[in-house]
């Protein structure tokens, strides 16, 4: 080990890797990276701490893959609702991590629910809203939280894009006008995309800068998916055609009638982020919501991951919302991967965090029992390599 490094040792927990390893042994954490896994542990370093996890499960930290913490805050009203620019319904350049307050108390109601990792993303009032971004739940200032920025472009179909722009009787006031819209934008980023490779070699035909085209011309080199808000049918096969047509990646989110077109998403190939679940049906779209549809999905053969979307559903119940998945069919292993690694691979986080490995971050939690009952408990929660739970409400937990 590497001197001067803070060093920590979780010894004696049943350790679930959520990368094909379960195993009764010990962690080994330097600075912010696992080091080490093993069974058998021999002589401790004189500096590390160690938390004995006798009778806990140790898992990777939870990643809630689609949420508003940080720029929805709850308690506020309009001083901190910053997720929706509903001014234009095209906000490409509109990027979350300028509306991110880290004080938000979604962020410490995340780490007390073993939620390490979320993706913030802008709302869905705009057919495009902005930039997300992956960020841990622990930190004082957002740029040192950040794991992946940006993440995801976020798009939106069905009914908030037409209800938001048809009250202010302009387009989009119909599901074809989001449609148009989004096709009309990808193309102009196709266009800036050729002028830009034509400023290379010829600096008259470089185009005027444009903040929300640059971020679509990633979109279009696939550095960075859609994301696309879509809970019926017809409209996650509407977000699908776009994307085939314009050869772009893309992620389903909410999914909600995902479970009717269970094979056709998985022969097709689109991961999907499912929910929230645990909520009320507030809109017509959401008839046929069901806890069902992660284990209908997950059977299919597509890649599923449960988001809370909050704070729709407060994001510390994002266990409890993979528990209740369980309660209605989904396979046990399947509703752990949709909040741990799968959550990561569809984010394109995987190479940090997801699972325990050694090379990943140290985001790790420490249960009192299997996370998906209803009485367990997360007793240690750390983040980096540092111990964030337990904490005091008052105290800071970087201090």
């Amino acid at each position: 080990m590497s001197k001067g490094m803070k060093k920590l040792v979780i010894k004696n927990g049943q350790i679930k890797t959520m990368a094909g390893r379960e195993f009764l042994g010990n962690i080994m954490i330097e600075g912010t990276k696992i080091t080490a896994l093993f069974e058998t542990l021999d002589d401790l370093p004189a500096d590390a701490e160690v938390i004995d996890a006798l009778g806990c499960l140790v898992l990777p930290g939870f990643i809630d893959a689609h949420c508003h913490v940080g720029i929805g805050e709850e308690i506020y009203r309009w001083e901190g609702e910053d997720f929706n620019e509903m001014t234009d319904p095209v906000t490409p350049d509109m990027r979350a991590i300028d509306g991110i307050n880290p004080e938000d108390e979604g962020f410490r109601d995340a780490r007390l629910g073993g939620v390490t990792a979320v993706f913030t993303v802008p709302g869905s009032a705009n057919v495009i809203g902005g930039t997300g971004v992956v960020m841990k739940t622990a930190g004082k200032i957002v740029d040192k939280m950040i794991v992946r920025d940006p993440a995801g472009v976020k798009v939106a179909f069905g009914e908030n894009p037409k209800m938001v722009y048809g009250e202010q009787k302009k387009m989009p006031m119909t599901r074809m006008g989001t449609a148009a819209l989004l096709r009309q934008t990808l193309v102009d980023a196709q266009t800036y995309k050729d002028k830009l490779e034509q400023g290379k070699t010829d600096p008259d035909k470089l185009p005027e800068r444009d903040l929300g085209l640059e971020v679509l011309v990633r979109v279009i080199n696939r550095e960075i998916p859609l994301r696309a808000h879509a809970h019926r049918a017809d409209d996650i096969m509407t977000a699908i055609r776009i994307a085939r047509e314009f050869d772009v990646d893309l992620v389903i989110e909410h999914c909600t009638e995902g479970h009717k077109i269970a094979e056709e998403l998985a022969e097709l190939g689109y991961p999907a982020v499912v929910g929230p679940l645990l909520t009320n049906r507030a809109k017509v779209e959401l008839k046929d919501k069901s806890f069902k549809t992660p284990g209908v999905l997950a059977n299919a053969g597509v890649k599923v991951a449960i988001m809370t979307d909050h704070s729709v559903t407060p994001i510390e119940q994002l266990p409890l919302c993979a528990a209740l998945a369980c309660k209605a069919g989904m396979d046990k292993e399947d509703a752990l991967r949709a909040i741990t690694i799968n959550s990561a691979e569809i984010l394109g986080v995987s190479d940090r965090i997801g699972s325990l490995e050694v090379g990943k971050d140290a985001d790790i939690v420490i249960w009192s029992e299997d996370p998906l009952t209803i009485t367990a408990r997360p007793l240690y929660v750390i983040i980096d390599g540092r111990i964030v739970k337990p904490e005091s409400r008052e105290g800071g937990i970087y201090e």
